[in-house]
């Protein structure tokens, strides 16, 4: 019985005991405001709210330097109001910043500190035009890269031109290479504001088959990053049959391929799938083998009724459009058909959907 008097007594003191009433609570302490140029000032702006049950006073907002001013409500703050203190840098020194700001008030028994940082650089451009594509704090001019009309031994390049967007150093570098593809980047290392360049060399040599072949790799701004699909990079090769050795007699007499049209153009007007057809014939003299049929893109069906043609025949290749898939691609949806014509070794059909 001592005992639960004695707890008892205990609670009621801490009743009548004074209890803060407010509560200073802020969205955010640290804004990173990114890149600005010399002397022009950059104003990080910071979410508070009085989450007490009743009214504050921010009595001081004290900056670290007096190169920061500070604004902030002078007046009382009903309780639940919410409302911004600003620290503006005036931006005089090159290079990167870290400013703080103590913010005093009857809210809470310590200052609350707010922190602001970025980078003051000599001169901010928008390379919003040569860099059109945002890879977390790198733009980049491309996110697909296509090797096409690739013949066995040859090694051509794709360049991918990279800006730093971000306020630290980056180190860009492309992660799940297939083995037939390399890169280099030139400088390894891109300072805040700069730029520099990723080479990708194609060995086709250890691409195994004719025709398409696709891959997805990742850019990284720095070694550790993850690969995710926001810094996906379409990877598609066509590596083509070689008739260098063919004789002009053997050319006289190859298998000629016609297609009623190479470009389908698809309205799917509120209709969830559409069809198509094109129609292939042999105006050759000898058997034309389409030897690959492939698509750039998800969202279509195909099917060929034959893959060799004697000399006068012909056959069909049906299509059939998904919109969902089909609008949501990243790549324009083609088919592409390899064959035993020497003057159509690649064939590519467009498909325009609306």
């Amino acid at each position: 019985m001592m005992k639960t008097k004695n707890s008892i007594l205990a609670l009621l003191m801490l009743a009548v005991l004074p209890v803060s009433a407010q509560k200073l609570i802020a969205e955010k302490t640290t804004i990173d405001v990114g890149k600005t140029g010399f002397q022009q000032p950059v104003t990080a702006v910071f979410e508070f709210r009085n989450k007490g049950v009743s009214r504050l006073k921010i009595e001081q907002v004290a900056p670290d330097c007096y190169c920061t001013v500070v604004e902030y409500p002078k007046t009382v703050i009903s309780k639940g109001e919410k409302f911004q203190i600003k620290m503006t840098y005036d931006a005089k020194q090159l290079g990167h910043f870290d400013k703080q700001a103590a913010v005093i008030s009857n809210g809470t028994t310590n200052p609350i500190y707010i922190r602001m940082k970025g980078v003051v650089l000599e001169e901010v451009q928008d390379f919003s035009g040569s860099y059109p594509l945002e890879i977390g704090t790198l733009r980049v001019d491309a996110n697909e890269l296509e090797f096409d009309d690739v013949n066995k031994g040859e090694k051509p390049v794709q360049q991918i031109h990279i800006y730093n967007d971000g306020t630290s150093v980056a180190r860009p570098n492309l992660m799940h290479l297939p083995s037939y593809l390399s890169a280099t980047m030139a400088p390894e290392v891109i300072a805040p504001g700069r730029s520099g360049t990723m080479t990708v060399t194609l060995n086709s040599n250890l691409v195994s088959d004719y025709g398409l072949t696709q891959a997805s790799i990742y850019l990284a701004a720095n070694p550790g990053d993850k690969a995710t699909k926001d810094n996906l990079i379409g990877v598609s090769t066509v590596l083509l049959p070689s008739f260098a050795k063919m004789s002009a007699t053997q050319k006289m007499y190859a298998p000629k391929m016609y297609l009623s049209s190479e470009q389908v153009d698809i309205v799917f007007d509120g209709k969830s799938k559409r069809k198509a057809e094109i129609q292939i014939s042999n105006t050759g003299s000898t058997p034309l083998k389409i030897t690959s049929l492939q698509m750039f893109t998800d969202g279509l069906k195909i099917s060929l009724g034959k893959s060799t043609l004697q000399a006068g025949e012909s056959t069909k290749l049906k299509i059939t459009a998904q919109r969902n898939q089909l609008l949501k691609a990243r790549t324009k949806p083609r088919i592409l058909m390899i064959t035993n014509d020497p003057d159509k070794s690649k064939v590519v059909i467009t498909i325009n959907a609306k």
